[in-house]
């Protein structure tokens, strides 16, 4: 069987990091191009991984009949004009989080899916990690009882990322400590929860501690320096509470708060038992027994989630599945997250 050609759209960290390095391990991929606006970002890539062209033009991958598979690692405000125009052109796409910059572009993704019917993956790489799934199948099992209410804290004391870049300008990136940290946090809990379809939203972000960027204090700053030119215009700060059709979710979120304690973690809350799962790390189960409180540390083996991602991603092109990873499934997020977002901006809370 020949090897599935692959194209890198977006150079930066994340590809690689994570997608350059896993396409590289699966015997059943072959990168043909690396491209970036930033041709130097490309040609490194070329030199770092001794394969593929370098290029800064992704028109020349929509072009090539032998691109089956591209991967998206670009800012979050091309991913949808450049996943549509892929999937147009005959390409699966795997496209990184967010989804989207808004709920808008995401339906539009999908519309095109589903009307070329090729694979679009987002990139929730949470939904290949070992212990997220081992959570999903105890509450789906009934190991927690009625699951009633997720509670979600992702909060860091100064963590602003490129203050003055990127990340930090809407019109980019869509929005601050939400889309970028909270997309992950919401979607474990909307996976392992079923994903359950939300009814309504109340939240309120808040863009406090980044606007004065000359000002702003921090022990270290990635995606950093900072620009003192630059545009600040997103959330540092974000609180929300989410019914849906399963449990209720409340959540509290910051890439920066006058609070010098860093929580990441995810409270599942069942009438039975209850899990806290560190982010990235493992969890602990709470219940009680014949009169006894219990505290378990469940033990697994580590598995490389971006390299699964990137194995089922290809699997799938071949064989037709359709991934928990899924446009379909992964655009419920997207949903809340735009819920959360209007409910601040109209100070009322948001009905789906």
């Amino acid at each position: 069987m020949s090897k599935i050609k692959v194209a890198i759209i977006g150079c930066g960290t994340i590809a690689s990091s994570s997608h350059i390095k896993a396409y590289m391990a699966n015997p059943d991929a072959e990168i043909k191009y690396f491209c970036d606006l930033i041709k130097e970002k490309a040609d490194k890539a070329v030199i770092d991984n001794s394969c593929g062209e370098a290029i800064d033009d992704y028109r020349i991958i929509l072009n090539d009949p032998e691109i089956e598979a591209v991967s998206i690692c670009t800012p979050n405000h091309v991913h949808a004009s450049i996943s549509i125009d892929c999937l147009r052109a005959g390409k699966n796409v795997l496209c990184e989080k967010p989804a989207a910059r808004t709920y808008a572009e995401a339906l539009e993704m999908q519309k095109v899916q589903h009307e070329t019917g090729l694979v679009l993956n987002i990139g929730v790489v949470n939904r290949f990690n070992t212990e997220v799934n081992l959570i999903k199948k105890m509450i789906a099992d009934g190991d927690l009882g009625e699951l009633y209410h997720v509670y979600v804290s992702f909060r860091s004391h100064r963590s602003i990322p490129g203050l003055g870049g990127a990340f930090t300008t809407k019109s980019i990136a869509g929005g601050g400590a939400l889309i970028d940290w909270g997309v992950h946090f919401l979607d474990i809990v909307m996976y392992c929860a079923g994903d359950p379809l939300p009814k309504t939203v109340s939240g309120q972000a808040y863009s406090k501690l980044g606007v004065d960027i000359p000002n702003y204090s921090y022990l270290n700053m990635w995606s950093g320096p900072p620009n003192f030119t630059g545009t600040y215009d997103v959330d540092d700060f974000v609180t929300a509470m989410i019914r849906t059709q399963g449990p209720t979710i409340s959540l509290n979120g910051a890439w920066a708060q006058n609070i010098g304690v860093n929580e990441m973690y995810i409270d599942f809350i069942g009438d039975k038992a209850g899990i806290r799962l560190q982010y990235g790390k493992g969890f602990k189960v709470y219940n009680a027994k014949d009169g006894v409180l219990l505290e378990t540390t469940p033990s697994t083996r580590p598995v490389d989630m971006f390299q699964c991602e990137i194995d089922a991603f290809l699997d799938c092109i071949r064989t037709g599945e359709k991934l928990p990873s899924h446009i379909d499934t992964v655009i419920l997020s997207s949903q809340i997250i735009q819920g959360i977002y209007d409910s601040s901006d109209l100070n009322r809370e948001i009905a789906f």
